[in-house]
């Protein structure tokens, strides 16, 4: 039975004061992560060809960018290390002075205000791409677990606020957080990735953190995209061995993902808006085949609807820029 004329939905689609009053779902800065990359060196700022307007920063730069950060009201950033050598077992990731370890450091004495989470895997500091120790051709599981703690403390030692792994091990969130106790840091939370899907959408983030496999790929780790309830039993586990935020990655082509997390378990959801959905963005405006703002916004509010709490996303900056005009 049909109600019209009597219901017109389109009388709150007037005007804008009328659709901004029943707007369902806003994207604020309070919402955003920056991702961001380091790498040795001093005043460097190296722009990721497949990613424009993102850059590898060495210390130095990265701090004048965390500042613009704070300035724009952007909460939080993660950061990811591109080591000065690589080794088997991603050495670097581990040590003292690593890159990372020295940027946390910088980066809470210039500018404490900002929220640092460290992104916790060995495939960048690995000669060979992958996300743990090789043996035989494979990645083993557990001899990876004892590195990625090792990691884990290194972090937590040098300032991190969060930590966040992301290797998609077994077991990887428990032995962390045993390790972070164990060590008197019980009151970091940990950012998991739990549902990370092995995806075609990683391709420019691989160029800008040097990260790509040498050999084979990482789907015997990384999640099929095939599969959702796999997906739930991930984020189970994890929250089960101790994870305050459970990550989706990536966003858009798991949208549906993202939402049965947040109905599911009512935890704090992630979800990353990946280099390749950036990148395809970008590339699609400079042809003037779209217009970058009003897609990206799209792409980000359909996220914040399905269910995220928090986005990681290299749009953040322009977010808040293109909210403020």
């Amino acid at each position: 039975m049909s109600h019209f004329p009597i219901s017109r939905p389109r009388r709150l689609r007037a005007g804008e004061n009328l659709r901004r009053l029943t707007r369902e779902t806003t994207i604020s800065a309070d919402d955003l992560i920056y991702p961001m990359f380091v790498v040795h060196g001093h005043d460097v700022a190296n722009e990721i060809l497949s990613m424009p307007g993102c850059y590898q920063y060495s210390v130095d730069r990265l701090i004048a960018a965390a500042k613009d950060l704070v300035a724009l009201g952007i909460p939080g950033t993660i950061l990811f290390g591109i080591p000065e050598f690589k080794d088997s077992v991603g050495s670097e990731a581990y040590a003292d002075d690593g890159i990372i370890q020295q940027a946390v450091k910088a980066l809470k004495d210039a500018v404490p205000e900002l929220l640092v989470i460290t992104d916790v895997c060995l495939c960048e500091y690995t000669d060979h791409g992958h996300c743990g120790v090789i043996h035989d051709g494979e990645v083993l599981n557990d001899r990876t677990l004892e590195l990625l703690a090792k990691e884990s403390l290194s972090h937590a030692r040098a300032g991190a606020d969060v930590i966040a792994p992301s290797d998609m091990m077994d077991g990887r969130v428990g032995t962390i957080r045993a390790v972070l106790d164990e060590n008197g840091f019980e009151g970091i939370p940990i950012m998991a990735y739990s549902a990370k899907y092995a995806s075609a959408f990683y391709g420019p983030f691989r160029e800008a953190a040097e990260s790509t496999p040498q050999f084979g790929d990482r789907r015997s780790y990384q999640m099929d995209p095939p599969n959702a309830e796999e997906a739930l039993r991930e984020v189970a586990l994890d929250i089960e061995e101790g994870a305050d935020i459970v990550m989706v990655k990536p966003a858009l082509s798991y949208l549906d993902i993202i939402r049965r997390v947040k109905e599911k378990f009512e935890m704090p959801v992630a979800a990353y808006n990946v280099s390749g959905e950036y990148a395809m963005i970008k590339a699609a405006a400079q042809q003037e085949w779209i217009d970058e703002k009003s897609v990206a916004l799209e792409v980000l509010t359909s996220i914040k609807r399905a269910g995220a709490d928090m986005i990681l996303t290299y749009f953040a900056k322009s977010v808040v820029e293109w909210l403020e005009e």
